[in-house]
Formats: structure tokens, C-alpha cells, sequence
């Protein structure tokens, strides 16, 4: 008996093969690599600007990995659908390492930002080829429990992201922030290429079928709106007219872009999936989730470090209530929906605890203890834990087989432009409500020192008199309450997006389309087939 044959059995039997649990293990690195990547930096930074200098070029070491990232993204969905998933992730993965390699060997600030940048590119497709890699292998009655461990990497690199950026930084030096990356690279770059093993895309492989313009006019769209984000209240004015000629650019690019799709031989983002009423609605609910959490992922730490008095180099663990929430619920909820196939409840369900986190959290006060902070957190984490990996699974649910890169792709970037709209706009309001409350509560002096910037670092704090201390630590509550109560109304936009979703039965591999009868793959027999087409394409 032949090993495939061994394999489906098992497969038949409920156990994954083995070839699919060595792939799985070689994505969740790959993931682990797109997420860790900015935490590590983050915590790193200080030291990088004293060694390489350009401190007024600090923000674009982020900003030119988060541009490339968003801007790549829906590309790499495309080209994985037309020229084979394999090939894309492989190359995403060698880009990233290329840009983490050169970014560690960076001499000046110039050359950093451009080799984030080309880690960026390679970050774009290691989400999106996770995801859809995970649709190609696995039905989506099992995909959730392997997608709700793919959000757990997420939380797992958030909480020990800040924690390695400094034990790196201060052993072994910053460039080593950016050349760990390789080793764990080469890992995954050797098992996919071993073990992986997808259907080759033979047909209409010219290159003159890839929608160049589309992706030209998307990647202006993005990078424009993303800019606006980015700069807008902080490098520049909201009303200056850099930000009014970006937004006109961006908003004429993309109104271009919808335009030429319905055009294109090979869309870059086919408008068709957008027929489809539950992935339309996973997009916004993606958006939102976006939104929301980066939001408290900016804000919650600074809350807890000036008001409550925790340490600045623990940031990460400050969320791990919850990042902890997040990841438990992620997990049962995969778990639930492999068992029964049902997974509207999750979108509502998950809305709900958003919506009521949130608000919870609006109620903090300078006299609210840790506990009480971290219960309100673990809320939110489980309603964002409800619908992190849903989103993707459901959205992947409701297009057909050839789409499945562009689906990922397209619900990755409408999450990561909620969370760059979420930490512009909360951001914005935040910084005009300390700047008001310091302005009131500690007259000129309040007002000078939250001129440049609303967020005050540890020993700038410490050395305020303890009136303008005790000023500033109104005014952060103050905008902490206010961020939190504009998440709160666009989190009751999820909950209503959430009742709309149709519960459609999950299909199994090689299960009908969307819109033929799904309902033929359910029960034994449909499973069966699944978990063959599973062995097979291993």
C-alpha cells in the first residue's frame, strides 16, 4: 500500500495527513514572520535612530513596510490565482528575506526605509498565500480550527513581539531584529518546497494577461488613502493641501480602478466576488474589526502606562488579557464550526462583545484598576476573537475555487485599511481631546506641552509637577473615552452587517461552487471526498 494511500485513509478517519500538518506548521512561520516583523522593530527603534541618525524620517520605517505591504497585497491574490499558489508564496517568502537581510545591513536611514519597503512587498504575499494555501488544502467544515491557529499566531507575535524586539536589541544588537527573520525563513522556504504539492496553472499564462493598469491604479488608490491616514494630523494639517491632493488622488485612482475592472481580460480584483451578499459583508466586517483593534492595540497601553503606572518595556503584556481572550476564542470557535458547520452565530456573537468591550472600556477613569481594565479587555478579545478568522472563512466560502487568492486578498486589505483609517481617525480625535482637557485643566503650560505631540513618554511624565501629571492623566482618560466611544458606533455597524450574513453550508473539497447545491458535500459521503482531495493535493 502506497504512502498517498495511507494518507487518505487517515485522512478518511478524521487525522490530517501527515504532509498537511508540515505545511501548516511551515505557514503559521511564515505568518509568524509577517506579524513579528513591526513588533520587534517597534521596540528596536530607539536604538536604530541613535546608531543610523535621520530621526525625522522615523515614521517611514513603518510607513514604507505598511504601504508595501497593503499595496502588494491584492497582486500577490492574483497572480497565485493565474501562475499557481506555490510559486507566489515561495517568492513572497524570498522577497521578505531578501528585504530582511538588507535591512540589517543598512548604513543610513534612506537605505532602511527602502529595504522595509522591499520587506513589505514579500509581507503582502505571505498573509495572503497563508490563507489562500489553507483554502486550496483544507475544506471549510476543517478550515477553522487551522485558521483560528493562524489568529493565534497573530496574538501570540503582538504579545511576544515588544519582548523580543528588547532582548534582541540589547544582546545581540538591532541589526538582529531584521537577520532572525532568516533562519525561521529558510525553515518554512525548505518544508513548502518539499511537501507542498498544488495543481500547476498551465493555462493563460502569458504575461501580458495580468491586469498591469488595474494593479497600477489599485496600488495609487492604496498608497494615497493610506498616506492621508498616515500624515494627517500628525505631519500634516487635515485641511493642508498635501492631504487634499492625496485624498484626490486616491479617491480618482480607485474610481478609475472599478472602472477598468469591468473591463479587464484578468481583473486584479474581479468585482463578481462582490455580487456575492456574505462576502461583501465579511469585507465590511473585516474593515471594522480592522478598525477596532489596532485602535486599542494603540491606545490601550498608553491608557494603562500614564494613568495606571505600568512599565513602558512590558507593553506587550499589557494587552495580554486581551490578545489572550482573543486567541482562546479564535480557537474554540474554529473548533465549534468544524464540528457543526454552522458559523453565523460568531459574526453576531462576536459584534456584540466588540460593541460591549468598547463601551466598557469608554468607562475607565483615572481611578480604574487593572483588574477592572483587563476584565473590559478580555471582552473585546473575544468578540474580535469571534470574528477574526470567520471573516476569512466565510468570505473564502462564498467564491468559487479560481478566486480563492483574490478573496484572501481582498479581506486581508479591506482589514488592513480599517486599521489604518481606525488608528488615523481614533488617533486624531484622541490627540484634539488630551489637547483640549491639558489646555483647560493646566492652562499655557498645558497647552505647550501637548503641542507637538498628545502622547507623552514615560520621562517626559515623570518629570511634570504633579499637577500638570495629574492634568495629563485626565486628559488621556478623556481621550481614551472618546476613541473608545467612536469604535463602540462603528462596532454597531458590524453587529449589523453580522444579522444580514446568510448561513450558507460549508463546502468540502471538491464540494459544488457557490450557488450550485452546497448542501450535496454535506454528511458522510461529501466528507470522505474532502479529506481524499486532501491526501491528494499533498
Amino acid at each position: 500500500m502506497s504512502d498517498a494511500v495511507t494518507d487518505t485513509e487517515k485522512a478518511e478517519g478524521g487525522e490530517q495527513p501527515r504532509s498537511v500538518r508540515v505545511v501548516l506548521l511551515a505557514l503559521m512561520i511564515a505568518m509568524l514572520l509577517a506579524m513579528l516583523d513591526n513588533m520587534i522593530i517597534g521596540t528596536a527603534m530607539p536604538t536604530i535612530v541613535g546608531e543610523l541618525g535621520g530621526l525625522e524620517h522615523l515614521s517611514w520605517v513603518v510607513t514604507a513596510y505598511t504601504l508595501a505591504t497593503a499595496a502588494s497585497t491584492p497582486i500577490w491574490g492574483k497572480v497565485g490565482d493565474m501562475y499557481g499558489r506555490k510559486g507566489a508564496f515561495l517568492s513572497s517568502i524570498v522577497i521578505f528575506l531578501i528585504g530582511s537581510a538588507l535591512s540589517g545591513m543598512a548604513q543610513d536611514m534612506g537605505q532602511l526605509i527602502g529595504f522595509r519597503a522591499v520587506q513589505g512587498l514579500g509581507a503582502g504575499g505571505l498573509m495572503v498565500g497563508v490563507m489562500a494555501i489553507i483554502g486550496d488544502l483544507i475544506p471549510p467544515r476543517e478550515r477553522g480550527k487551522y485558521q483560528g491557529m493562524m489568529a493565534g499566531v497573530m496574538a501570540f507575535a503582538m504579545i511576544l513581539g515588544p519582548l523580543v524586539g528588547g532582548t534582541i536589541t540589547d544582546h545581540w544588537g538591532w541589526r538582529w531584529s531584521f537577520y532572525i527573520n532568516l533562519p525561521l525563513g529558510v525553515v518554512a522556504l525548505i518544508a513548502v518546497t518539499a511537501v507542498l504539492h498544488l495543481p500547476k496553472k498551465t493555462e493563460n499564462r502569458s504575461w501580458r494577461r495580468i491586469d498591469f493598469l488595474g494593479a497600477a491604479l489599485l496600488t495609487v488608490g492604496i498608497t494615497s488613502i493610506v498616506l492621508v491616514t498616515t500624515w494627517g494630523g500628525t505631519e500634516y494639517a487635515w485641511d493642508s493641501a498635501v492631504i487634499m491632493e492625496l485624498a484626490a488622488i486616491g479617491v480618482v485612482s480607485l474610481v478609475g480602478f472599478v472602472f477598468w475592472e469591468t473591463k479587464a481580460a484578468e481583473p486584479v480584483m474581479p468585482l463578481h466576488i462582490f455580487r456575492s451578499r456574505n462576502f461583501t459583508l465579511m469585507s465590511v466586517i473585516g474593515f471594522i474589526t480592522g478598525f477596532v483593534m489596532f485602535g486599542a492595540v494603540l491606545f490601550l497601553p498608553l491608557y494603562q502606562q500614564s494613568v495606571q503606572g505600568a512599565s513602558a518595556t512590558n507593553s506587550g503584556l499589557l494587552l495580554l488579557p486581551m490578545l489572550g481572550a482573543m486567541l482562546a476564542v479564535s480557537m474554540v470557535a474554529g473548533r465549534v464550526t468544524t464540528v457543526s458547520g454552522k458559523y453565523k452565530v460568531f459574526p453576531v456573537v462576536g459584534s456584540v462583545l466588540m460593541t460591549a468591550g468598547l463601551f466598557l472600556l469608554s468607562q475607565m477613569d483615572t481611578g480604574t484598576s487593572r483588574l477592572t481594565s483587563g476584565l473590559f479587555m478580555a471582552v473585546l478579545g473575544a468578540g474580535m476573537g469571534c470574528l477574526m478568522q470567520i471573516t476569512m472563512l466565510v468570505a473564502q466560502n462564498s467564491v468559487e475555487m479560481k478566486d480563492m487568492g483574490v478573496a484572501s486578498s481582498s479581506t486581508t486589505l479591506f482589514r488592513t485599511l480599517g486599521s489604518s483609517f481606525g488608528v488615523a481617525i481614533m488617533g486624531a480625535l484622541f490627540n484634539s481631546r488630551v489637547q483640549d482637557v491639558m489646555a483647560e485643566r493646566a492652562g499655557d503650560l498645558g497647552s505647550k506641552l501637548t503641542e507637538q505631540s498628545a502622547q507623552l513618554d514615560a520621562a517626559s511624565l515623570a518629570k511634570l509637577p504633579a499637577a500638570a501629571r495629574e492634568a495629563y492623566q485626565y486628559a488621556v482618560t478623556a481621550g481614551t473615552h472618546s476613541a473608545f466611544v467612536l469604535g463602540a458606533g462603528v462596532a454597531v455597524l458590524s453587529l449589523v452587517a453580522a444579522v444580514f450574513v446568510k448561513e450558507v453550508p460549508l463546502r468540502g473539497a471538491g464540494a459544488p461552487k457557490p450557488g450550485e447545491d452546497a448542501g450535496a458535500s454535506e454528511g458522510p459521503a461529501g466528507e470522505a471526498a474532502g479529506a481524499k482531495a486532501v491526501a491528494e493535493a499533498v
